[in-house]
């Protein structure tokens, strides 16, 4: 894996790309991680690493402009997941329900491109059991983590 792009932050918060030597915009930012480009961002002054609340701000404005991804809903079990005892059961489960996701979609495109060359309906019909044996694996594993915390996931 190739070294993380390093992106400095300055105070007047702008972000400079020390890898290329020029300043950067938040957009450009979101290209990278659209490419899969590693990247870190730190902050100048302190050198704190502030990636994870660079990509919180990408996500907030992408939610500003057009249609959002997180409902009102989603929003609200987040929150009420944070300082309780179930916070890391609800980041494991949402951790595994996006790489779950992740590969369904792979697994969509491979099943497509199969289909195009034979039976549209058996390539439909396994990829709907692999779907379900994925799922099934995941509820498997949170209910598995439920039982060892005493609580429900």
């Amino acid at each position: 894996m190739p070294e993380p792009r390093l992106i400095t932050k300055y105070p007047n918060r702008r972000l400079y790309d020390t890898s290329q030597s020029v300043y950067i915009t938040l957009e450009q930012i979101r290209a990278m991680v659209l490419a899969g480009a590693p990247f870190k961002v730190v902050e100048k002054k302190s050198g704190e690493d502030i990636t994870r609340n660079i990509l919180m701000q990408i996500i907030v404005e992408q939610e500003a402009d057009g249609a959002p991804m997180f409902t009102v809903d989603m929003l609200n079990t987040f929150i009420r997941n944070y300082g309780t005892e179930t916070q890391q059961q609800f980041t494991d489960f949402i951790t595994q329900s996006m790489e779950l996701f992740a590969r369904q979609q792979s697994l969509f495109a491979e099943q497509m491109g199969r289909a195009l060359q034979g039976s549209p309906m058996a390539a439909w019909t396994e990829f709907g059991k692999s779907q379900m044996r994925a799922w099934q694996k995941v509820q498997e594993t949170m209910f598995k983590a439920g039982d060892k915390s005493g609580k429900a996931p």
